[in-house]
């Protein structure tokens, strides 16, 4: 076993060895006391946090604005009051809306916010604000100055696209595209031009997002609308291709049967449109065209025919309708102007169609023309002028049929009155003075129908009276006529058809109406009164025609309508005349 060394020495143990690492090291204590001392400010400033946070919540943020309105620590029904009152200048003002194009000058328009659907919604920019348990942000926010909230804008969709669309209709301008028509054969040229359309949608948008804050105008975007074609294609249509297309007439035909249709004829349904490729097109409009070819392309005993009345031993008889063959017009249109586009014969076999009547049989014997209801003649002197006018009008309304509901124009039906339809001149009255007229005189028949429609018991839409009294109508129900205006016009207010007979001798005329009778109708007349004497006039004018002067006065008719001998209704017509003044032509 060894001892121990020589010289003393004690032997070398482990504990030696480790007895220098029992020290902690500098770095973990500095890590240990920083980490000690960021938890106690933690700690401070969480409970700081809390703190004010609490003191805040339930309240609007202080130092929040909405438009420059401070509504910062109050409570949310404060705030929505204080916002209210604070905005309401800004949210009623009108907007100034500017719509055009560059160099246009445009269009401007003051709008309110009511009619274009914008206001503010308080309740919700308040809630936009915050008043709930405050953020660390938002207290930081509080801390530099506050925040700004935009005010929420509540948008009736339907109103704002309304206007918009109405502002639209101001703006807007169509876009004219070229086209070459006709004056006799020469071609003759609308040039295009350029138009503007209002962009709705981003219109509506700007007008939405300029509230409630601008007071500068708000521009609207408006787009330029350029034509197809150009006014250069349009001039070298004019001067060539429209000239080839009416050198040489058309010929149509429908089997053994054919028709020339002019040059004439041709240019005047042929146009050239624009074609949406920067070209033109013909296009030739055959309405007219197989209107006026129906009875020669195909024969009058094969075309449709509508149902209509006849009187027999005095009583309305339905005539049968017909089914019959038309001229398909836009087929027809088609092929003339393929034609003309492609080139190729000038032949062309008509397109025919079946066409079915506008009344049939069956509809005829449902309206209830059963019987006359109404009957009513004037007299006249014989062979004057007018006589001839009377008799033309007639023969015009004769056989007409008013469908339930259907409003009647004289003037609608009969038109203009001009000799071409055999009308010639005759007297009538103008500011209270007779003056020679084409169609003069018709009043007579116009008279004779309104009663007709008074003793009927129909409704009467516009009748007026003449200026003075003429003895041979029945005062107070009586009407004159002339074109346009006045017109007579009556509603045939009955679920039953009315269908007009006219009548006439050298001194009378006569209206007749046919339907279901629905009421009996007597007529009575006050006393005239206010009474006023007619003046005595001389006039020398080479067109003078005399007077004979009648007093003027008032007088009160009514329309006594019964069922079973009991009245159910009366109307009254009060008529004033002003005095026919006695006139002599020297």
């Amino acid at each position: 076993m060894a001892g121990p060394r020589a010289g003393g020495s004690e032997p070398m143990t482990s504990s030696h060895l480790a007895e220098p690492a029992s020290e902690p090291a500098p770095p973990r204590r500095w890590l240990r006391r920083t980490l000690l001392g960021l938890s106690a400010v933690a700690a401070v400033g969480a409970a700081g946090y809390l703190a004010a946070a609490g003191a805040l919540s339930g309240e609007v943020l202080p130092g929040t604005r909405v438009a420059g309105v401070d509504i910062g620590g109050l409570s949310p029904a404060s705030a929505e009051a204080v916002l209210r009152r604070g905005i309401a200048d800004s949210a009623d003002r009108p907007l100034i809306a500017h719509a055009g194009v560059t160099g246009s000058g445009g269009t401007r328009q003051i709008l309110s916010p009511a009619e274009i659907g914008l206001s503010v919604d308080v309740k919700g920019t308040v809630a936009d604000a915050g008043t709930g348990w405050p953020t660390p942000v938002s207290l930081v926010r509080v801390l530099f100055g506050g925040q700004e909230v935009a005010p929420r804008v509540a948008v009736d969709t339907r109103r704002l696209t309304a206007r918009v669309a109405q502002l639209a209709e101001e703006v807007d301008v169509p876009v004219r595209e070229g086209e070459v028509g006709y004056r006799g054969l020469e071609p003759r040229v609308t040039l295009p031009a350029n138009g503007r359309a209002l962009d709705q949608p981003q219109a509506a948008r700007a007008l939405r997002a300029a509230y409630p804050r601008s007071r500068e105008p708000v521009p609207l975007p408006v787009r330029v609308v350029t034509p197809q074609v150009s006014a250069a294609v349009v001039n070298r249509v004019a001067q060539t291709t429209a000239r080839t297309a009416v050198a040489t007439p058309f010929l149509l035909k429908n089997g053994s049967r054919e028709a020339t249709l002019s040059r004439e004829e041709l240019a005047g349904g042929l146009r050239f449109v624009a074609a949406g490729t920067g070209l033109m097109r013909p296009s030739f409009d055959a309405e007219e065209t197989a209107a006026d070819f129906r009875s020669r392309l195909i024969g009058d005993d094969r075309v449709p025919r509508d149902a209509s009345f006849e009187i027999v031993d005095g009583k309305p008889r339905v005539v049968p309708s017909r089914t019959g063959q038309a001229i398909d017009a836009d087929g027809l249109g088609r092929l003339i102007a393929a034609v003309i586009e492609d080139g190729g014969g000038r032949t062309i076999e008509v397109p025919i169609t079946k066409e079915a009547p506008r009344l049939t049989t069956a509809q005829a014997r449902a309206l209830g023309v059963t019987e006359q209801v109404s009957s009513f003649t004037t007299e006249y002197p014989c062979c004057a002028p007018r006589v001839t006018n009377i008799h033309r009008i007639a023969e015009i309304v004769n056989g007409h049929l008013v469908r339930p509901g259907e409003t009647f124009s004289l003037n609608g039906l009969v038109g203009r009155r001009d000799t071409a339809r055999g009308f010639v001149e005759a007297p009538m009255i103008l500011n209270g003075r007779y003056v020679d007229d084409v169609g003069g005189g018709v009043s007579q028949f116009t008279t004779t129908m309104f009663n007709a429609v008074f003793f009927g018991g129909f409704q009467d839409v516009q009748h007026t009276p003449h200026s003075f009294y003429i003895s041979r109508y029945p005062a107070g129900r009586e009407s004159t006529i002339s074109f346009p205006q006045p017109d007579f016009r009556w509603r045939n207010d009955s679920p039953y058809g009315v269908f007009i007979t006219t009548s006439y001798t050298s001194t009378s005329v006569t209206v007749n109406f046919w339907s279901t009778k629905r009421f009996d109708v007597e007529s009575e007349s006050s006393a005239r009164y206010n009474l006023k004497g007619f003046p005595t006039l001389t006039d020398t004018g080479p067109e003078c025609i005399p007077m004979t002067g009648v007093d003027g006065f008032t007088i009160d008719v009514w329309r006594i309508f019964k069922q079973d001998d009991e009245e159910v209704r009366r109307q009254r017509f009060r008529t004033t005349y002003m005095p026919e003044p006695q006139l002599t032509c020297e």
